[in-house]
């Protein structure tokens, strides 16, 4: 498996900032852990029937689980409900030059395909109500992710986010919903630059308070308008 290097070591922080800081977890991690206990409980019987129908439709499995990179380069399985072909991992390379961002071969990569050819009919469906993460409270109940964070990324994306300026981005924890989402989700205009500088904004003002401001206006951003 790939390996990503650490991010370096912040100062010491003041004794009251690091009593902030725990109590900022403290009230994060305990929110996570309730809301995605509940919400789970809530969505059992919707995430039966995906599955079925995930199943009726294609071959593969239910679950798509990949290796992802979250705060401080930190490696995890992360989990959806499979959207794409069973070998959709393999055509990646040939839809290089239809890529949003881009075919920048220096520095940052990101990929997104409008209109993906590998999703399949139900998979563009679950795409566009955002309903193919529910399984990702599972990685927020496992502590790997937040509800509110950084998008994870997949390994070859991360391995070209370790300069000290985007490396910032990894300060924050892996999130279900973000700044990025609220604010730039779908849109074809925005380069990797600018969603790196989402990312970044967001690690600088990673708080509770905001948390809970972001997820107050995540709700209209999960109907997108474009299939990416």
């Amino acid at each position: 498996m790939q390996q990503l290097p650490p991010v370096q070591q912040e100062p010491a922080l003041p004794v009251l900032a690091q009593k902030s800081n725990r109590w900022g977890y403290f009230l994060k991690r305990t929110f996570d852990i309730i809301a995605s206990t509940s919400l789970l409980l809530i969505a059992s019987p919707v995430m039966l029937l995906i599955a079925i129908a995930i199943k009726l439709e294609s071959k593969g499995n239910v679950f798509y689980a990949s290796p992802r990179a979250g705060k401080n380069y930190k490696i995890f399985k992360f989990y959806k409900f499979r959207t794409m072909v069973a070998d959709a991992d393999k055509q990646l390379a040939k839809l290089k030059h239809l890529n949003q961002y881009g075919n920048n071969d220096k520095g940052a990569v990101f990929y997104k395909v409008s209109n993906d050819p590998r999703i399949t009919r139900l998979g563009n469906f679950l795409r566009n109500t955002s309903l193919d993460e529910i399984p990702q409270l599972f990685n927020v109940l496992k502590g790997d992710m937040s509800l509110v964070g950084n998008r994870p990324l997949p390994l070859y994306e991360a391995a070209t986010l370790t300069t000290d300026e985007w490396a910032e981005r990894f300060i924050a924890p892996a999130g279900i919903t973000g700044l990025w989402q609220i604010s730039k989700r779908g849109k074809k205009e925005m380069s990797a630059e600018e969603r790196i500088e989402l990312d970044i904004n967001y690690a600088h003002r990673n708080s509770f308070a905001y948390d809970m401001w972001l997820i107050m206006n995540t709700p209209k951003a999960l109907i997108q308008k474009d299939n990416v």
